[in-house]
């Protein structure tokens, strides 16, 4: 706590304060440890010293060896340019240590007001990142440079404001309206997150029964394919008391991520969302849903995946962002992940997208299916087009020919008969005992242990 710096010039020796602008330390939330830091604005605008980086490099590596959470309060203008090369020599040992701690203990950062520079990307490379309406920004260039290298004026705001990362850039998981729902989100979120990747999730107490039927889900779900709905919703009827943490939930809205409870057991919810691009995968959704099932495989946390995907968004402009590198990125994590993993298709799943959403050959260990469900390489209607096109194009009517084949084809590949004799999924469920389905999945898969290949890690296709 009386670290300071040791930078006299440029008037630094007068402007010198115990504890160099960050405070550090441990305390309990919940009863269960956890180390933090928290920077001080008042202080040297917060700015990131030798001493100051130390501190905080300090703080990850103790969180480290102890097996503990470490959590972030942000609120700096960057690096102090006074103090020359030390200042980089610190704000490397802050990134090496986020870097080393990462899937070993839970880090979450909060942005607690402007953050430049070490005080963006450090948050970036923690596991969640929150931010607050009004007060909090992140950005690598200020304002002030930008005007000065490109002639444009712009605000701190537009430039990296809780919009801009809540919407645009999905870096921020959470945005609050003040700081206290910050601190409060923050305690909300370790409920569901181990001390290490080392122990159990922690449960909680539920006096939801497990065995509940939702008989309202065939109702909220529409039969017609081509009707959307939320499927947030579907997962708040699912979890215990209705309570979802859901994260990221104004970026890629055609995918849904976040926390729930079922019978007190954490879990992780995976979800395409027909509300929004008619529930296919772009680039962002691809990235949302891989970083989430590759959080929740390194904390143990079991993964609920709801399917309802007509496929990867099509063309040019998905093409040329990498949507092919991209959507191999949920390949790679479902593939990879070891916890209990649980699929439900609700309408239907189409193509590689249908793969993406994790079927028994990426790891499913329970597969179910809602009657009704179509299950095929295309859609119905691209699907007659491609089969049966010199059939329909030489028909008198057309039009006709086209429904029957359509019919034909839909007949063919919807319900869930055609997939459990064929072994792709293990079980048929109403709607109304999905539930149900997921405590006792979630029960039976309790003991899971999978050993993956001896190996220095994988490629995954970033």
């Amino acid at each position: 706590m009386l670290a300071e710096t040791h930078v006299g010039e440029f008037g630094m020796a007068e402007r010198r304060r115990p504890g160099d602008g960050v405070i550090v330390g441990h305390g309990t939330i919940d009863g269960r440890p956890v180390y933090v830091y928290s920077q001080d604005w008042t202080v040297l605008a917060g700015t990131v010293g030798a001493a100051h980086g130390e501190k905080i490099a300090y703080a990850i590596q103790t969180a480290l060896r102890l097996g503990v959470p470490v959590i972030g309060l942000w609120d700096s203008a960057g690096a102090r340019i006074q103090e020359g090369l030390d200042v980089t020599k610190a704000i490397g040992k802050i990134f090496y240590a986020n870097c080393i701690a990462s899937g070993a203990i839970p880090q979450i950062s909060a942005i607690m007001g402007p953050c430049i520079g070490v005080g963006s990307y450090s948050p970036a490379l923690t596991d969640i990142v929150l931010m607050v309406k009004g007060t909090s920004q992140m950005f690598i260039t200020g304002p002030s440079v930008i005007k000065q290298v490109l002639g444009q004026d712009v605000t701190m705001d537009d430039l990296g404001g809780t919009r801009v990362h809540g919407e645009i850039t999905g870096c921020a998981d959470l945005v609050t309206d003040d700081d206290r729902a910050c601190l409060a989100e923050i305690r909300r979120l370790l409920s569901y997150l181990p001390q290490s990747c080392a122990v159990a999730p922690p449960r909680a107490a539920s006096d939801d029964d497990p065995e509940r039927l939702v008989e309202d889900l065939a109702v909220l779900v529409p039969e017609d394919l081509r009707r959307p709905y939320d499927v947030a919703k579907v997962i708040r009827k699912v979890v215990d008391r209705g309570d979802f943490l859901e994260l990221k939930p104004r970026w890629a809205r055609n995918m849904v991520i976040g926390f729930g409870r079922i019978d007190g057991r954490g879990v992780g919810f995976v979800a395409n969302n027909p509300m929004h691009m008619a529930g296919s995968i772009d680039v962002d959704a691809a990235d949302k849903a891989s970083r989430f099932i590759r959080l929740c495989d390194a904390f143990g946390i079991p993964i609920v995946t709801l399917v309802d995907v007509p496929g990867f968004l099509p063309g040019m402009q998905q093409e040329h962002a990498g949507i092919i590198r991209h959507g191999a990125k949920m390949l790679y994590a479902y593939s990879e992940a070891t916890v209990p993993k649980i699929t439900v298709y609700l309408r239907k799943g189409y193509g590689g997208a249908k793969q993406a959403m994790c079927t028994r050959e990426l790891g499913a260990d329970i597969l179910l299916l809602w009657p009704g469900v179509e299950l095929a390489v295309m859609g119905a209607a691209a699907a007659v087009e491609v089969l049966h096109k010199r059939e329909i194009d030489a028909a008198s009517n057309p039009a006709a020919v086209r429904q029957q084949k359509t019919d034909e084809f839909v007949e063919r590949f919807s319900g869930p008969f055609d997939a459990l004799a064929k072994q792709f999924a293990h079980a048929a469920i109403r709607p109304a005992e999905t539930r149900r389905a997921l405590a006792r999945a979630l029960r039976v898969l309790e003991t899971k242990r999978v050993e993956l290949p001896k190996k220095k890690h994988g490629v995954m296709p970033v």
